[in-house]
């Protein structure tokens, strides 16, 4: 049976990370609720690939940032367009009540 490259691979290098008590509690809990080892959970969390989910993931966040950034300009240029309006309609009004008192 063949095992791959990382399950053989001893685990002798070190690694220290300061962190704040209240992240490090989180990942003893969170190591907890796995079964395993902080030194694991790290492990594990950092080694995952990005998959099909992940990149399909990345190609959406991408198009719905576009697709945004598109919505914006049409809503100011509509938004633009209805204050004109309404400023003309404001200015009519005002003319026809001048108008009305004359």
């Amino acid at each position: 049976m063949l095992m791959s490259y990382k399950v053989m691979a001893m685990k002798t290098a070190r690694l220290q990370v300061l962190t704040t008590p209240a992240f490090r509690d989180w990942l003893r809990k969170e190591a907890s609720k796995a079964g395993i080892s902080v030194g694991e959970l790290v492990r594990t969390r950092c080694e995952q690939r990005v998959g099909d989910e992940g990149a399909a993931l990345a190609q959406l966040t991408a198009l719905l940032r576009k697709e945004v950034t598109a919505t914006r300009a049409v809503v100011r240029r509509n938004l633009d367009e209805t204050r004109a309006i309404l400023s003309d309609l404001r200015a009519r009004r005002k003319a026809d009540s001048a108008e009305d008192r004359a």
